[in-house]
């Protein structure tokens, strides 16, 4: 069984994000990067160590499980073709990471008798600098693993995330933290917010829409993960999710977090090819505004590949030779649980519902008390 001999470096995105973004936290960003160097050496003498105690075999054999699971919910037999990920190939700048594909072929049958020719060929990133939040985190949003099934009106091509998360000054998979994750839907407009760079300026019933946000628990592995669906595009920006750990919180007894430290603040992203593919189906193919590639995104490139050994896009698998019956993606990232960073925001989603707070920053926050049902 083939194991990877590198592991990932620090995490994403330097992101201005979105117009309009804070000076401040653009400062904190371009300050992460002397992190990023410690991360990086702390992480090269870790892929022995976490070998040893059984982490990518456990990784390898969860991804598959994973995707059975998907396939045998939606009714898509075990032995239908799919595709998988088999490149090794080690990023160095911007140009290596546009031109990687993380995906590629094999038979499902030949996955099922080995999976580490699917979940283990590029299982190990090289991801970059802590980042910015972007102007629509939410404060309080419910911890839950499916972002979809209870929200109404919600389109797009189902998109299943495995996340893990390392702790690079032992080594060890970074447990009981929580993974707080969003992104637009797939008309390019996030719930939770109401923003003249958002949608429909005048629909104040948007701040009530907890879609295609959540809040998980990592596992004994460093595990969390998301069912969502594959996020669309708004003017400026390619494709991503956005990604904020939180430490030592305090989980309520409506199902929120609050309080607790941040170690970590990023952005990952999808394969050019695979943004083109689904941009191309409905609702994704409504979108009026221009789609930005990767090439072209600040954050991407200049921010986050541009010179570095970051490489923050999804390995991936379809659940069948169908890309509209969904996809299951994975990315693996290292994270320095000492460090803290204050993500601000100007929404939170309160008992009265969500509601604009202004300029907030770290765990309590304005904007009333988190919602009680």
């Amino acid at each position: 069984m083939l194991f990877i001999k590198s592991i990932l470096l620090g995490l994403v995105a330097l992101a201005v994000g979105h117009p309009g973004h804070e000076e401040e936290e653009r400062l904190q960003a371009v300050n992460a990067r002397a992190a990023t160097a410690r991360t990086k050496r702390a992480l090269e003498g870790c892929t022995s160590q976490l070998e040893a105690r059984g982490v990518y075999a456990r990784a390898m054999e969860r991804r598959r499980a994973a995707v059975e699971a998907h396939r045998i919910a939606k009714r898509i037999p075990l032995d239908t073709p799919y595709t998988m990920t088999n490149n090794r190939m080690a990023k160095r700048n911007t140009t290596d990471v546009l031109n990687k594909d993380h995906q590629g072929d094999l038979n499902a049958s030949v996955a099922i008798d080995d999976p580490s020719y699917v979940f283990n060929s590029t299982t190990c990133t090289v991801l970059n600098p802590e980042g910015e939040v972007g102007p629509f985190y939410v404060l309080w949003e419910y911890i839950r693993s499916d972002l979809v099934t209870n929200e109404a009106g919600v389109a797009g091509i189902p998109f299943v995330a495995d996340i893990q998360f390392i702790n690079v000054d032992t080594c060890e998979p970074l447990v009981d933290v929580w993974a707080d994750v969003w992104s637009c839907n797939a008309t390019g407009v996030y719930g939770g917010v109401q923003s003249s760079m958002n949608g429909n300026p005048s629909d104040a019933t948007n701040l009530n829409n907890t879609a295609l946000r959540g809040i998980q628990k990592s596992d004994s592995d460093g595990v969390v993960q998301f069912s969502s669906i594959f996020p669309g595009h708004y003017g400026g920006r390619t494709t991503h999710q956005h990604i904020v750990v939180h430490e030592n919180a305090t989980v309520q007894s409506n199902g929120t977090l609050t309080g607790g430290s941040v170690p970590h603040i990023g952005q990952v992203f999808w394969d050019q090819s695979l943004i083109t593919e689904i941009e191309a189906l409905s609702p994704y193919s409504e979108n009026t505004a221009r789609l930005t590639p990767n090439s072209e995104d600040h954050v991407f490139g200049q921010q986050e590949t541009e010179g570095t050994d970051s490489d923050p896009v999804y390995n991936y698998v379809y659940f069948s030779d169908d890309v509209n019956d969904g996809l299951f993606g994975w990315i693996v990232i290292g994270i320095n649980p000492s460090a803290s960073y204050t993500p601000t925001y100007s929404f939170a989603l309160t008992e009265g519902g969500g509601v604009a707070v202004g300029n907030g920053g770290g765990g309590g926050g304005p904007g009333g008390p988190p919602p009680s049902s």
